[in-house]
């Protein structure tokens, strides 16, 4: 198939056609050109990624969805086609200031916040500072200091230390090996692996590949002022929960209920970390079930302390 045919996510990455069937957008954003996809119309769907993916990891969702919402999804910088400016540290409070920004450049209004891992944190921290998100559609993530759990200190301290900066930079870690091994459902087939390799190609690219895993207790000054923020959130919030993540587990979801005592739940049982990848079809359903129930939602049950 010719060129021409290709989308421009398609030609710089290698892809085959139609694996990412969206057109291409950008705008410039505190010193980053961010890359976006705009699809649909309707109810506003506001789409961020997590480690180590890009908007394609919204792609069936979005088939799925475009024709009863608006559907934007970005790559942060230094992922997908989104470049970084000179000096960018890629920590998760700079990439909140530009996700900030891409809403007011973008003037996106009463948006539902659909995202997971760092997505969601960062996305909760331009939400609270923007005013411009109405509702809360999160999977598996957090957004408050970890630093006292061994869980997450453990992995941070790796993948965020020199033996992860040097498997990052020299093998793409994060992507070759934790990836696969995240899924439960589905197997990511050659191609897919392929398109998630791509922003990374090379060892100058891979920054993020470790400096998110180091800020998981790195940030954790901004995660504890985050979680102090939030709290003061008013609109509808669901929650889209993989039973199985390697990461993010009950004890996660029982302190998002403690937050957002109101919040209902959507379970996916056998579902790994990459619940947008692992069970798409079950999560558009969810978003599309709660989305059409509004604020009649029905409290999530308690979880123990």
């Amino acid at each position: 198939m010719a060129d021409l045919e290709l989308t421009e996510a398609e030609q710089r990455f290698g892809l085959a056609p139609g694996q990412f069937p969206f057109q291409s957008r950008f705008v410039e954003c505190a010193g980053a050109r961010v890359h976006y996809i705009d699809e649909g119309s309707g109810p506003l769907l506001f789409m961020l990624h997590g480690m180590p993916t890009w908007s394609f990891l919204y792609r069936r969702l979005v088939l799925a969805l475009r024709g009863e919402f608006r559907c934007v999804a970005l790559d942060l910088p230094g992922f997908g086609l989104s470049d970084a400016p000179p000096g960018f540290g890629f920590r998760p409070d700079e990439q909140a200031a530009v996700v900030s920004r891409f809403l007011e450049a973008l003037d996106l209004q009463d948006a539902t916040l659909v995202a997971h891992d760092w997505g969601g944190s960062i996305g909760l921290a331009a939400a609270m500072s923007t005013g411009r998100v109405s509702r809360l559609c999160l999977g598996n993530g957090w957004a408050w200091p970890v630093n006292d759990d061994l869980h997450f200190v453990l992995f941070s301290k790796l993948l965020g230390g020199r033996v992860g900066r040097f498997a990052a930079h020299r093998f793409a870690v994060f992507i070759n090996a934790l990836m696969p091994t995240a899924m439960r459902r589905r197997k990511l087939t050659p191609a897919e692996m392929a398109a998630y390799r791509a922003p990374f190609a090379n060892g100058r690219s891979r920054s993020p590949l470790h400096i998110f895993p180091e800020q998981i207790i790195g940030a954790s000054a901004w995660l504890g002022e985050l979680e102090a923020r939030i709290a003061a959130f008013q609109g509808p919030v669901h929650f889209i929960w993989p039973e199985k993540d390697f990461a993010f587990r009950e004890k996660e979801l029982a302190h998002w209920l403690r937050i957002f005592p109101g919040a209902s739940v959507t379970r996916l049982p056998n579902c790994g970390h990459y619940l947008w990848e692992d069970a798409p079809e079950e999560c558009a359903a969810a978003v599309r079930q709660w989305m059409e129930r509004g604020d009649t939602a029905s409290p999530a049950p308690s979880f123990a302390s």
